[in-house]
């Protein structure tokens, strides 16, 4: 099973807000999650993320691997691999 960190779309149309969550890569976008481990909204100015450094950290040693856009804004928290 390859597990992925990726984002689940939330909010209105329009008015997009992420949750980073922990999946099985072979599930939908909004499907099951495994865990959630933090928010990102890039409607606000500046973005917010809010990230529970722990259980990333915790997940990225598992052997999860985070998508493009989680990598981004992990190194802007100060999580690296």
């Amino acid at each position: 099973m390859a597990v992925k960190i990726r984002l689940r779309r939330m909010g209105q149309k329009k008015a997009p807000f992420y949750r980073i969550i922990v999946a099985d890569s072979r599930a939908p976008r909004d499907g099951r999650s495994i865990d959630e481990i933090g928010t990102y909204d890039p409607t606000k100015n500046p973005t917010e993320y809010h990230v529970d450094v722990e259980a990333a950290k915790k997940w990225l040693n598992n052997g999860a691997q985070p998508t493009e856009t989680v990598a981004r804004i992990f190194k802007h928290v100060g999580i690296e691999k």
